[in-house]
């Protein structure tokens, strides 16, 4: 099935879920962090999905696949501060495990879909 819209694809689709359980969690975090952890992770999880759209409406499948590469980068610059969070006790080790698991399960989407496009 070919996708004639970002929004049908399964990555992006997971990648949302991934932002908004970002935006959630960090919603808590301690005040003095909104320039910080909270401003970082939520920049790059929102990178994530956005680049998958980007991508897939460049046209090209060489770009297409450029453009993935750049979200599973964004989930992987997602992980180190959400490892911090939890350090520091503005993340509870369940919502790091949750979310990590979810990005995992994200970049494991991103992965398929770039070896698809190679074929």
């Amino acid at each position: 099935m070919v996708s004639r819209n970002y929004m049908d694809l399964i990555a992006w689709q997971k990648a949302m879920d991934l932002a908004e359980d970002v935006y959630r969690l960090t919603k808590v975090f301690p005040k003095e962090e909104l320039y910080g952890l909270t401003s970082q992770i939520r920049r790059a999880v929102v990178s994530a999905p956005s680049n998958i759209a980007e991508g897939q409406g460049r046209g090209g499948v060489v770009e297409f696949v450029r453009f993935l590469h750049i979200a599973h980068g964004s989930l992987r610059e997602v992980e180190t501060p959400l490892m911090l969070a939890c350090r520091l006790k503005s993340l509870t080790e369940a919502d790091k495990h949750q979310v990590l698991s979810l990005a995992a399960e994200v970049g494991r989407l991103l992965n398929g879909l770039m070896r698809s496009k190679r074929l």
